[in-house]
């Protein structure tokens, strides 16, 4: 059978509201009522079962020439804006301001290579260091304002993380002094492992709710942190410097638990290990198992190591726990505390930017390793409760329909070929559906790399998952993404053969159109914020995990970078990588 997306062009201005669409949550959005952009997508297609979509022939076009981008240009629709992640620590532990006249340099660079914006962590363990609710948002204001100057966006983390104890994390910025001594009298507030092992990353999302932080609740924190960046970046907001806001909800800044960490010795491909040994967690399962029916129910004993095999462990073998009633409860439990955590921060959030002309983002990790296998373990122990018969990531991306909020994925760069093969990736497919997800709920979806690349193939990957059915000459794509965050700007971007093939990429990305400082021009409007829609009930969100087909995707991009420099500039980042795995 043959899959087809079709596309409705209207002119009309509609207002945010909540229907149903063929299953799925449908949030509408504000449009310029001079455009006919809007777009309807033909479900009809979607089967009840999991799978790589139909592979559709890309036709490979010979690179245009980059022409300015005029109103009537229709290929401007096909604009996809590229972010670069800043330094971790471009903003000090001491407050300060990291080399100004290095970064200015840096962020002309890119401003001159087509990039549209930035994005930065706006660290909750530097802004709140001294105290509570005593906030130092000097450095920031000063980092902003030379953004703003050197003509570039700016998409901003609210970072209830520590940096440090993370793949990439070059930099330790703890979480504030005041909280770390909270939990030195009481350190259940972080994420426990069964052995007792604490994670001091985040707060555990048990303690969401309790008054243990000088009288306030976690979400108290938060909310109050939120509310005070934009008391103190109201000029930034009203000039519509910023794009998004993410929302922190995790490690890394991740909706997940942090199931895979350095305190843990954890290597890839491990299966990491369940986060709810904290008494509060524990508290609230035996609550649940017992209005279950079921109080002699205990949490898992049986899943193994951090650095285990999903076969070497009772709950994840062949006919394991995990299919078990009990594991069954356990792992929707698991799964649904995550989402919930998720939604109520979103909430406050959204009332802490009400009016402002900016959107909500928030961020999945892409746990891609046994992705091939029955059991998800990995997947699983982060969170995700995603199965061959069981979606764990459309029900995030419809909790976040209600906010109105951008779904932001990772790993957009990776290839199964590159992954070991007893790592059993499935990350091709794994960004298929997720992102397949997203666009069923009618959300705006956006991506990251995991990892810093500068090779050919990497960028390639991007460009396919930023438009995975390729560009469309006469006016918007069946599929596109709302942005790419690429991870991170560093002197080794900046080098020569680096720097050459990412302009090359920028250009693709940009639909081979000149850099266009008007979102509107490709259709990215931004309407003051509206309150969040009322809460979608739990068992609404998890009629979304009923297994459906991805949107097809192309093999291959038909927006490829293949000039011959290009090459030259993989050869060299394959050779620096493989000398950078040998040192390691």
């Amino acid at each position: 059978m043959r899959t087809t997306i079709t596309f409705q062009l209207q002119e009309r201005y509609f207002h945010q509201g909540m229907a149903w669409t063929n299953g799925a949550i449908r949030v509408e959005r504000a449009r310029k009522p001079r455009t006919k952009q809007a777009f309807k997508l033909d479900l009809g297609h979607l089967k009840k079962q999991r799978g790589v979509g139909v592979a559709l022939k890309a036709a490979i076009a010979e690179p245009e020439a980059p022409i300015a981008p005029t109103d009537e240009d229709p290929m401007l629709a096909n604009y996809v804006p590229v972010y670069v992640m800043l330094p971790l620590g471009v903003i000090t532990n001491d407050n300060v301001l990291e080399d100004r006249v290095g970064l200015e340099k840096q962020l002309k660079e890119l401003r001159a290579a087509g990039v549209d914006g930035v994005m930065v962590d706006v660290w909750w363990g530097i802004v709140e260091s001294k105290g509570p609710q005593q906030y130092d948002w000097s450095a920031y204001r000063a980092l902003f304002q030379l953004v703003q100057d050197c003509k570039l966006k700016l998409q901003a983390i609210m970072s209830f993380h520590q940096c440090g104890g993370n793949v990439g994390d070059s930099v330790t910025i703890p979480l504030p002094k005041w909280v770390l001594e909270v939990g030195e009298l009481d350190p259940d507030i972080f994420y426990t492992n069964r052995t007792g092992i604490r994670n001091k990353e985040c707060l555990t999302l048990g303690v969401d709710n309790k008054s243990l932080f000088h009288g306030r609740t976690a979400f108290e924190m938060y909310r109050d942190y939120m509310k005070s960046f934009r008391e103190n970046m109201e000029d930034f907001l009203e000039s519509e410097l910023m794009i998004d806001i993410e929302v922190g909800l995790g490690p890394a800044g991740e909706l997940r638990y942090p199931s895979y960490a350095r305190c843990l010795r954890w290597v890839f491909p491990g299966i990491g290990e369940f986060q709810c040994y904290d008494k509060y967690l524990k508290a609230d399962f035996k609550e649940s198992a017992a209005r279950a029916g079921h109080p002699e129910w205990e949490l898992p004993d049986n899943a193994g190591e951090s650095n285990d095999t999903p076969e070497s462990t009772e709950f994840f073998r062949s006919n394991g726990t995990y299919l078990t009633e009990k594991g069954k409860f356990f792992l929707t439990w698991y799964s649904n505390k995550l989402l919930t955590h998720g939604d109520e921060i979103l909430d406050e959030a959204n009332k802490a930017f009400l009016g402002c002309k900016v959107k909500l983002a928030a961020k999945v990790a892409g746990i891609h390793w046994w992705y091939k296998t029955e059991n998800h373990a990995a997947e699983l122990t982060s969170g995700y409760y995603n199965l061959n018969d069981r979606d764990g990531y459309r029900p995030i991306a419809r909790m976040l329909s209600r906010h109105n909020a951008i779904f932001n994925f990772t790993c957009l760069e990776m290839r199964n070929s590159e992954q070991r093969a007893e790592a059993k990736s499935g990350a091709q497919e794994l960004v298929q559906q997720v992102l397949s997800g997203g666009w069923m709920e009618n959300l705006e979806v956006a991506g990251e790399n995991a990892l810093p690349r500068y090779d050919r193939a990497a960028y390639n990957q991007i460009i396919l998952n930023a438009r995975p059915n390729g560009v469309n000459k006469k006016g918007p794509p069946k599929l596109r993404m709302y942005g790419v965050t690429y991870l991170r700007l560093s002197d080794e971007l900046l080098q020569k053969p680096n720097f050459h093939i990412f302009k090359a990429f920028v250009k693709k990305m940009h639909a081979n159109q000149g850099h266009c400082p008007n979102p509107e021009k490709y259709n990215h409007y931004t309407v003051p914020m509206e309150r969040s829609k009322p809460r979608i009930p739990l068992e609404v969100l998890l009629e979304a995990t009923e297994p459906v087909n991805p949107y097809p995707w192309y093999n291959e991009t038909d927006m490829s970078i293949s000039d011959a420099p290009s090459l030259l500039a993989d050869i060299i980042g394959i050779i620096l990588r493989l000398f950078k795995q040998k040192q390691n």
